[in-house]
């Protein structure tokens, strides 16, 4: 099967029937039949192939990015202008699309970048905790919890056609952390790379974000 087809049967077929511990909740998009109308047209447009692709993985979807479109790293306004997918959705920006669009960008736009690369997360549903972004390594339990789910994802994921080579992770902390530990016990790819979180860049390192764009196109331009 193409991409599309593989993403959408995979993401529109998640359940939230795991337990989770610690007051933590579900963020699940694909009740919305605006998120789910949204996802297809974005995987139609840019992703109907069977090609290779090289993998970046985000945590897991935050309530107003991926939460909300179902799409990674891409907000309501980013949807509109940069995809050209017209959305219901209220235009609220989130600081981790903005740098992800900058790079996306400087590596030639929506369409080439989409061609060579996949973006997506480790756990492929977000979670919020008194009523905020929460992830899934947070609490040791929660990790636990999820951990199945995680292997799952990243397992079928890269079953659609993702490189192996090399995954890239979007956060050198905690996330890149436990990819790589994760990657060592399972050999899921033969190495993985850390990025610096979007989020993190656009909240604490702002004046060197240009530096930060150069980085991800340095990393990932070998790729094109």
């Amino acid at each position: 099967m193409t991409w599309t087809k593989n993403i959408l049967k995979y993401h529109f077929g998640l359940k939230t029937d795991i337990p989770l511990p610690d007051n933590v909740e579900w963020l699940f998009p694909y009740e919305n039949e605006e998120t789910k109308r949204c996802m297809t047209e974005f995987y139609d447009r840019f992703y109907n192939d069977r090609k290779q692709r090289v993998i970046l993985l985000g945590i897991n979807p935050g309530r107003f990015g991926a939460g909300v479109t179902g799409v990674p790293f891409t907000d309501p306004v980013l949807l509109e202008t940069a995809c050209q997918i017209s959305n219901d959705f209220h235009k609220r920006r989130e600081l981790s699309s903005a740098f992800v669009y900058e790079f996306i960008n400087a590596l030639g736009g929506v369409e080439q970048f989409c061609h060579n690369f996949y973006i997506t997360s480790i756990c492929p549903l977000g979670f919020i905790k008194d009523g905020k972004n929460y992830n899934y390594y947070d609490s040791r339990a929660l990790q636990e919890a999820v951990l199945p789910m995680i292997l799952d994802n990243l397992k079928t994921q890269i079953s659609f056609g993702a490189s192996t080579e090399v995954a890239y992770s979007m956060g050198k902390g905690k996330n890149f952390k436990f990819l790589k530990a994760l990657n060592d016990k399972y050999k899921l790819f033969e190495r993985v790379v850390a990025l610096p979180h979007p989020r993190w860049v656009m909240q604490y390192k702002l004046k060197l974000k240009d530096t930060f764009v150069e980085e991800y196109v340095t990393a990932l331009g070998g790729h094109l």
